[in-house]
């Protein structure tokens, strides 16, 4: 079979990126939202212990058994709600400035109804914070997470062109990234690699790991600060090429990607998503394709770095994983790889800058089983830490 037909050349100075994807996307539900493009940085109305928006720096994972929450000042806005103003209460509980963690004062809340009659008040929660919280809840299934979804609003976003290994769970909800247990999971935002991401991402804990296995998350805006300016402008400008081998086993399968196996449904997606595409043989297939660095909140307006440059770079993987591939490979037929949009290679000590702005902004917490965490999956980036015994992490998208 044929490549499909290769992009124009693109001029000297020109973007090799549509505009659209610079600024980022905005979905119909923010369309909606009324949402102002830029929010002011006051404090959002009705979060207890004010306090702890000072405390940047480290964290306690037990400080939520001892935390004293304050009562809402007078004259604070309180949440329109059809039911009594104080069912939950809502506070950075870790001595960090995510996730703002909410919990119910009173037993028997119902999550899913409160989310229901406060969406607006929520909204404004995740786009000022990044990442929610929710404790004391206890979800405990797929169709319970979904039920949550389906209250808060928000279309479902299907996980196709894949990355990592995950199993359909129930409907939209799929298990987390199913890599060995001694394994780390760098701090990414999901599928940055790609020019459609999903907004919001909801993770439901049903079994927390005996020993590690926390989320850590990061702000992608905190990020992108950090990172030294003249390697923003050249990610900014040349954009970040992902280079993917399919077929030898290595990774995941053409099936597996793409969700079908059948060349004319894959050569569609690839063309609709501007992939380029080449058939090595009948079940041998190798892509690529140039995507953002960068990108806007289409609500906030806030730049957040957008990309996984650092984890499709072959520099990426243990050392010794490295050496056997690259003395079995070609570089251009490694399993995956990023580059410059431009062809050039990324040089070592750009990425180890990004994945420093990565960890310096790291914050963990420890997961208890029925926590559900809701992520704005531009303006936060999250991982996940090795660990021991069972852990049950399940995790569904919405745009």
């Amino acid at each position: 079979m044929q490549s499909a037909a290769t992009p124009r050349r693109m001029k000297d100075g020109e973007s090799r990126l549509p505009k659209t994807h610079l600024l980022g996307e905005q979905s119909e539900r923010q369309k909606q939202s009324g949402h102002p493009k830029n929010l002011t940085p006051n404090r959002p109305p009705h979060i207890e212990n004010p306090t702890a928006f000072a405390k940047l720096d480290g964290h306690n994972s037990n400080i939520m058994d001892n935390i004293s929450w304050s009562s809402p000042r007078p004259g604070r806005r309180t949440p329109v709600s059809t039911n009594p103003p104080d069912l939950v209460r809502v506070g950075l509980a870790f001595g960090t400035p995510l996730p703002l963690v909410v919990e119910p004062r009173l037993a028997g809340v119902n999550l899913r109804e409160w989310l229901g009659s406060q969406r607006e008040y929520f909204d404004d929660l995740l786009l000022r914070h990044g990442a929610i919280l929710f404790r004391g809840f206890k979800c405990d299934s797929a169709p319970g997470l979904q039920a949550l979804m389906a209250a808060a609003g928000g279309q479902v976003f299907d996980y196709v062109y894949r990355s990592t290994p995950r199993k359909r769970i129930d409907g939209a909800v799929f298990s987390s990234t199913e890599y060995p247990a001694n394994q780390n999971i760098p701090l990414h935002n999901e599928l940055s690699y790609a020019r459609r991401w999903p907004s919001r991402l909801w993770f439901c804990c049903l079994c927390p790991a005996t020993r590690g296995g926390a989320t850590p998350l990061a702000d992608s805006r905190k990020v992108w600060q950090r990172i030294p300016e003249s390697t923003r402008t050249l990610f900014r400008d040349c954009g970040v090429e992902y280079i993917r081998n399919y077929g030898e086993g290595l990774d995941l399968s053409i099936q597996e990607v793409f969700q079908t196996s059948e060349p004319a449904a894959v050569e569609a997606f690839c063309q609709a998503a501007d992939i380029r595409y080449e058939w090595k043989g009948p079940k041998q297939l190798r892509t690529s394709q140039v995507c953002q660095s960068e990108t806007r909140h289409p609500v906030t307006g806030e730049t957040v770095w957008f990309n996984q440059a650092h984890l499709f770079h072959v520099s990426s993987l243990p050392p010794e994983v490295q050496k056997a591939l690259l003395e079995m490979l070609p570089e251009d037929e490694l399993p995956r790889n990023a580059r410059f949009g431009g062809g050039q290679p990324i040089p070592g000590d750009m990425l180890s800058s990004i994945r420093a702005a990565y960890a310096a902004e790291s914050i963990r917490f420890e997961w208890r089983a029925g926590d559900v965490l809701l992520v704005d999956n531009l303006l936060v980036a999250h991982g996940r830490t090795a660990f021991e015994g069972e852990r049950r992490v399940v995790v569904a998208m919405t745009q």
